[in-house]
């Protein structure tokens, strides 16, 4: 019986250890409310929170808030939102992509 409960042990591990996240949640029931040329950074940062990262892109300053689940077993869960800000830092475009969709799937 302890072969069984030590193998069983193994093979929990190393599904578990199959599985890595990058990155945090963010709220993305609020990506539709960013207006390019109006929302603010600090109007992002209040509503999404500090970025996960940041960066420049063409010049301009970038703000990205993702989540990546990877697993060994099963599909990938992914998430991201990058802001772009121009000088002023008001939002000049933004992109936002996800896995967690209904696009593409039977009714």
């Amino acid at each position: 019986m302890p072969r069984v409960l030590a193998g069983a042990l193994a093979c929990a591990w190393l599904i578990a250890a199959g599985c890595a996240t990058v990155g945090r949640d963010f709220p993305m029931g609020h990506v539709s409310e960013i207006r390019i040329g109006e929302t603010t950074q600090a109007e992002i940062r209040e509503t999404f929170g500090a970025p996960w990262r940041v960066g420049e892109e063409d010049g301009k300053r970038t703000w990205t808030y993702g989540k990546y689940r990877y697993r060994l077993l099963g599909r990938p869960r992914t998430s991201d939102l990058v802001v772009r800000f121009d000088d002023g830092g008001v939002v000049a475009s933004y992109s936002f992509s996800t896995t967690e969709h209904d696009e593409g799937k039977a009714d």
